[in-house]
């Protein structure tokens, strides 16, 4: 996900539903890596795969991810950094060479079923500031064109996944649904783009998103149970947010003129910690609501017939920026090694759950943990805890969040563990002055997880990362007091 959807943010699980519930089309997943400690492709592979996804979504073109994916019959869409979109518009050659390196060798080597090119990720989120707004459309056309050199265009389609916030409405109905007044004849420009190479319009919705930046907004009309106040838009009833968020961009393709153009919900999930509404609760309710509301392919009030969603995502990330918030860690339905956060039922398993990771190997179950002898007014604890939660993830505490109730040593505890788990327990991580020790009796209380990392994996292109970023020095004051 990128900042600012309600609009939107990284997993998604591709839905494209039939009639009836029983023949689900297309589950698909999208998959990041912006973790301390990836899983092995491979291994992510054979989960899609018992897991019944048919489809999978990916923020790069990574060749091992990719060469995991051969053979797999999973259908795959690729996609372009942000970062790369002023190379790819400037340059033909670029785009042609990114094309022959990341779709056509894949395609014919290893026999990659790669469908799509998600040309960017969210690019015009006003966050942004306007960055990408003369980089993406050239780079769409430019990746487009490159296809058609490849004489890829039949089986690939270049797209550009776009936040919510591209449109808006003038009246908070759907029907005032129109695409946002600064980049409209853009965004025309693009629409028009797609429908002529039969291209699909790609957008992520997120009313977490809208609950956690107003906190107004009515909870039950981010859900699917039908006990918020529905919403009359002339001769349709809107009883959730996802329906009339979907159905405004319906109204804004029309008035310009491409009403029938497909739709992909390229992004649509719940986070299940970082915030007090980011729950394990909230987050089945969601995702469990979301893919019951269209498993009948009704689909919406100004578009009938079967929605293609990814929902968002497939695995935790640590390693992701929080500048959108701390939920941002935590959108997958599975844990960072592979194991299934709640019960969900996607229609594709006999026994209509989640299937965890097979063959994950973990480091040893030890733990570093703050010293029992260790005093609360030790001048070293706030430094100590500034650099454990910036190098590690503290994201699990605060409050409201799955760590929350800890006391002031617990937080302690948690943060330090965390760069130790991450730093591969390596005794050295636990060494904080006077602060510290290692023990084997696991510290996790209640509903809060102290975890035991995974064993790296160091892969050809899938070496480990750094974790980017770090937590405000106020958050270790905040969670010092939490006595």
């Amino acid at each position: 996900m990128g900042w600012g959807s309600s609009l939107g943010v990284g997993l998604v699980c591709l839905v494209s539903v039939s009639m009836v519930w029983s023949s689900v089309n297309g589950i698909g997943a999208n998959w990041g890596t912006q973790a301390s400690h990836r899983l092995p492709p491979d291994t992510v592979v054979r989960l899609l795969r018992q897991n019944g996804f048919q489809r999978v979504k990916l923020f790069d073109a990574e060749y091992d991810t990719l060469r995991a994916l051969g053979r797999s019959g999973i259908e795959v869409m690729v996609g372009i950094p942000n970062d790369m979109l002023l190379t790819l518009a400037t340059s033909v050659k670029a785009a042609e060479k990114w094309v022959a390196k990341n779709v056509s060798t894949h395609i014919s080597n290893n026999n990659v079923n790669i469908r799509y090119v998600a040309v960017g990720n969210e690019p015009f989120l006003e966050t942004y500031n306007g960055t990408f707004i003369k980089s993406t459309y050239p780079a769409l056309q430019n990746i487009q064109s490159a296809l058609i050199k490849a004489g890829l265009s039949n089986q690939v389609k270049a797209t550009v996944p776009l936040n919510a916030d591209v449109y808006a409405s003038s009246d908070g109905l759907p029907s005032g649904g129109d695409f946002r007044a600064e980049i409209r004849d853009l965004m025309i420009a693009i629409v028009k783009y797609l429908s002529d190479n039969g291209a699909p319009f790609t957008v992520n919705i997120y009313p977490f998103i809208s609950l956690y930046i107003d906190s107004n907004f009515p909870v039950e009309y981010a859900f699917f149970d039908g006990n918020a106040s529905p919403i009359v838009d002339g001769k349709a009833t809107y009883y959730n947010m996802f329906d009339a968020n979907y159905d405004t961009l319906v109204w804004a393709l029309q008035k310009n003129g491409f009403g029938n153009l497909p739709i992909i919900v390229g992004e649509v999930g719940w986070p299940t910690d970082g915030d007090r509404n980011a729950n394990l609760v909230y987050a089945q309710r969601f995702n469990a609501g979301f893919m019951s509301h269209i498993a009948g392919g009704k689909g919406t009030p100004m578009r009938a017939g079967p929605i293609d969603a990814y929902l968002f995502s497939l695995i935790d990330e640590d390693a992701k920026s929080i500048q959108p918030g701390n939920f941002e860690r935590h959108w997958g339905i599975f844990y960072y090694d592979g194991s299934p956060k709640y019960q969900l039922n996607l229609g594709t398993t006999n026994t209509g759950t989640l299937v965890k990771a097979q063959g994950v190997e973990y480091l040893e179950q030890r733990w570093c943990v703050m010293r029992p002898s260790a005093k609360l007014d030790d001048p070293q604890i706030a430094p100590s805890m500034s650099y454990a939660c910036g190098l590690g993830d503290c994201t699990s505490l605060g409050y409201g969040t799955s760590c929350g109730n800890l006391d002031a040593r617990g937080n302690i505890s948690y943060a330090f563990n965390s760069y130790f788990q991450i730093n591969n327990q390596l005794d050295t991580a636990c060494k904080f002055p006077n602060l510290s020790m290692t023990t084997k009796t696991n510290p996790s209380v209640g509903t809060c997880r102290f975890p035991i990392m995974i064993k790296p994996y160091y892969g050809g292109a899938g070496s480990l990362q750094k974790l980017p970023g770090s937590l405000a020095a106020a958050l270790v004051l905040l969670l010092l007091t939490l006595v």
